[in-house]
């Protein structure tokens, strides 16, 4: 299925778009199943683009 784009948005350079992360814990629940858990890129805050300030804050630079 086709994903929408967001072209205006440039991506983050930190994580190139990928901005969350599933880790496993190792450990695996009753069903036997892996727990997991998500992290977040710190620079964009999990969105995968720059955020409005920071493009404002590099136009003024």
């Amino acid at each position: 299925m086709p994903q929408h784009s967001h072209a205006n948005a440039p991506l983050c350079p930190a994580c190139d778009g990928f901005a969350k992360a599933a880790i496993a814990t190792g450990t695996r629940r009753p069903d036997g199943t892996r727990v997991t858990i998500t992290a977040d890129c710190r620079t964009c805050q999990g969105t995968g683009h720059l955020p409005a300030r920071s493009l404002t804050a590099a136009a003024r630079a």
